[in-house]
C-alpha cells in the first residue's frame, strides 16, 4: 500500500474567502483534516475551513494540554508541548501510513509562526509533504491599515512580542518598519518598546485582521487588558498619506476621516443609533439574540423572531439555516457547518461585544437541540458577562410533524437526540429504554445522517423491549419544506433505510391510536388510561 501525502494548508488571516483556490479543492479533496485548538475546543483554523469541508471526512482535532507556561508536566511547559508535538504527529503518522491523504489546516501561512512546522519536522522526513501558502497576518493587517507597509528600498523587521523589552526596543529603533506578532499578554512590553523606540505615535493595532471582528486603533489607544493573541502591532515605512480605516485614532486622523460601519465591510451601514468612533468597540456592547425560524414554511416564523431579524446588523448560523433568511441590504451573513456550535457561539458574543447586534439562526426552536444552549454555555465565560442574550423561541420540528397527522404529543413526550457525536450511545440507549418503559410518547431528532446509520436500527431494538410491534410510528422528512413527505408505520415494520438527517420519529405510547380517514390515516395519543379504543 503506497503512503498518504501531508499537505500544510495556509488557509490566510481568517476569512474563509482569503483561503486560495488550490488550498480549498486540497481541503475538500483530503481523506483527513487536521487542525489544532487549545482545551477549549474552538478551532479558527476549522472555522475558516468549514465551507471547504465535505461530508464523510475523518476530523483529527489536536488540542494543545496548555497554552501559557504553568503546568504540572515534569518536563515543564516545554516538555509537555513536544510531548504533545511527538503524540500529534504520530496520529497523523497513523493515517499517512494507512495511505489516507492529510490536511493540516493552518491560520496564515503553514512556515510563519505556526504550529503546523512542528508537524511537517517530525513527518516529513517520512512522508510526501508538500506547503501550500497562505496569505500572513501581515500582508492582511497592512491591507486593513490601507496604507504601504514599506517602499522602495526600507526594510522591514518582523519581530515576536515575546522578546525582551530591551532587545525590541532595540530593533524598533534600526528598522524602517516592523510587524509585531504574538500580542495578547506581551503587549504592556510591546508598548513599553514602541514607547521607548520614539514609535509609538506611528505605530497601529490590527487585531483579527480580516475577520468579522476586525479592529484597528492607534497603538496608543490599546487598552491593554483586551488584547487577544491574533493581533498584530504594525509601523509603518512611509508616513500614511491617507486616513487609516479605522475608529478611535485620536490625534491621528479627524473625526471626519473615520469610517462609521459596524465592521470593516464597506457595504454595510451603521445602526442609526452608533457614534462615529465608538460603534464596534467594547464601550457600545450590542447584543446576541438567539432565534428559532421554525422548521421550514416562513409562515411558521414568529412576528418577534422575523422582527428581530431586520434589526440585527448580523447572522450567524449553520448555511442550511442562514439561507432561509431573506437577503437584507448592508446585513451580513456568517454561514458555516453544523459542527461548529461553540465556534458560532464566541464568535457571535465577540462581535455583539463590538457593538454588532447579532441574531444566531437555528431552525424549529433554539432551546431544543439547537443553539440557545451554545450561546449560553459561552456566554458564561468572564469576558462576555457583559453582553446580553436573548432567546426567540420557534416552532418545533416535533410539533410541526404531529400536526401533520393529529396528535401523537397529546399526553406525556420526551425529545431525545439519536446522535452520539456530543454524547456517548449507552447514554442514548439508556434514555430511550427509561422513557420507553415509563410509557411516554417519544420524538427522536437527529435520527441518522450519511455517515450515521445504524443508530436507528439500535434504537427500535431498545424500543421493542419495552413497546410491542404495533405501535404506533409517524415519520416526518423536510415538514413544511418543499420536499414534505409524512407517513405513519409501526414500529415492528419501521425501516432505518427510510430515515435521514432531515426525518424526525415520533414513537406512540400505549395510548397512541391510529385511524383512517378520507385525508390520510390520523394518530392521537389520549389523555386517559382505560378508555383508550382499540386499534
Amino acid at each position: 500500500m503506497s503512503t498518504g501525502k501531508l499537505w500544510g494548508i495556509g488557509l490566510g488571516p481568517g476569512d474563509p474567502e482569503l483561503v486560495t483556490v488550490k488550498a480549498a479543492r486540497l481541503i475538500a479533496e483530503a481523506d483527513v483534516v487536521a487542525f489544532h485548538s487549545a482545551k477549549h475546543g474552538r478551532s479558527i483554523s476549522r472555522a475558516i475551513a468549514a465551507p471547504y469541508l465535505r461530508a464523510g471526512q475523518i476530523e483529527e482535532h489536536l488540542v494543545y494540554p496548555v497554552t501559557v507556561e504553568t503546568t504540572d508536566h515534569p518536563g515543564g511547559y516545554q516538555g509537555a508541548i513536544d510531548e504533545f508535538y511527538e503524540q500529534a504527529a504520530a496520529r497523523l503518522a497513523t493515517h499517512l501510513a494507512a495511505g489516507r491523504t492529510v490536511a493540516l489546516l493552518a491560520a496564515g501561512d503553514p512556515l510563519f509562526y505556526s504550529s503546523y512546522m512542528h508537524m511537517h519536522r517530525r513527518l516529513a522526513g517520512r512522508f510526501d509533504a508538500e506547503i501550500v501558502p497562505g496569505i500572513t497576518s501581515v500582508s492582511a493587517a497592512s491591507a486593513a491599515l490601507g496604507t504601504p507597509l514599506v517602499e522602495g528600498e526600507q526594510v522591514l523587521t518582523v519581530l515576536p512580542g515575546t522578546m525582551p523589552v530591551e532587545e525590541l526596543t532595540q530593533r524598533l529603533r534600526e528598522t524602517d518598519a516592523a510587524a509585531i506578532m504574538k500580542l495578547g499578554r506581551t503587549f504592556p512590553g510591546v508598548r513599553q518598546a514602541l514607547s521607548d523606540s520614539g514609535r509609538l505615535d506611528d505605530a497601529y493595532y490590527v487585531e483579527r485582521a480580516s475577520s468579522t471582528r476586525q479592529r484597528v486603533l492607534a497603538a496608543a489607544d490599546v487598552d491593554q487588558a483586551d488584547v487577544p493573541y491574533f493581533s498584530i502591532t504594525l509601523v509603518p515605512g512611509p508616513t500614511p498619506t491617507t486616513a487609516i480605516p479605522a475608529r478611535g485614532l485620536s490625534g491621528h486622523q479627524p473625526a471626519a476621516d473615520l469610517t462609521t460601519t459596524v465592521s470593516t465591510a464597506p457595504d454595510r451601514p451603521a445602526p442609526a443609533d452608533s457614534r462615529p468612533d465608538d460603534s464596534i468597540t467594547a464601550d457600545v456592547p450590542g447584543e446576541v439574540v438567539v432565534i428559532g425560524l421554525g422548521p421550514g414554511d416562513a409562515d411558521w416564523t414568529t412576528p418577534q423572531v422575523t422582527a428581530a431579524l431586520a434589526e440585527a446588523t448580523d447572522l450567524v448560523g449553520y448555511a442550511t439555516y442562514i439561507d432561509r433568511v431573506p437577503e437584507r441590504a448592508g446585513q451580513r451573513r456568517h454561514a458555516s457547518d453544523n459542527k461548529v456550535e461553540s465556534e458560532r457561539a464566541a464568535m457571535a458574543l465577540d462581535m455583539a461585544k463590538r457593538g454588532a447586534r447579532v441574531a444566531v439562526v437555528s431552525s424549529g426552536d433554539p432551546g431544543v437541540f439547537a443553539m440557545a444552549a451554545a450561546v449560553l454555555e459561552v456566554s458564561a465565560e468572564p469576558q462576555f458577562k457583559d453582553v446580553p442574550v436573548r432567546v426567540l423561541p420557534g416552532l418545533t420540528a416535533a410539533n410541526a410533524v404531529a400536526s401533520r397527522v393529529g396528535a401523537p404529543l397529546g399526553h406525556d413526550y420526551a425529545m431525545i437526540s439519536l446522535s452520539d457525536r456530543l454524547k456517548p450511545w449507552d447514554v442514548v440507549a439508556q434514555r430511550l429504554s427509561a422513557v420507553a418503559a415509563a410509557d411516554m410518547a417519544i420524538a427522536i431528532y437527529n435520527p441518522a445522517s450519511s455517515q450515521r446509520r445504524w443508530q436507528v436500527g439500535a434504537m427500535r431494538e431498545v424500543l421493542l423491549e419495552h413497546r410491542p410491534p404495533q405501535t404506533p410510528v409517524v415519520l416526518g422528512r423536510d415538514v413544511g419544506g418543499p420536499t414534505e413527505s409524512v407517513r405513519v408505520t409501526t414500529l415492528g415494520e419501521l425501516d432505518p433505510d427510510e430515515v435521514d438527517m432531515r426525518t424526525l420519529l415520533i414513537i406512540g405510547s400505549s395510548t397512541t391510536t391510529t385511524f383512517d380517514t378520507p385525508e390520510g390515516t390520523r394518530v392521537f395519543t389520549s389523555r386517559r388510561y382505560g378508555s383508550v379504543p382499540s386499534r
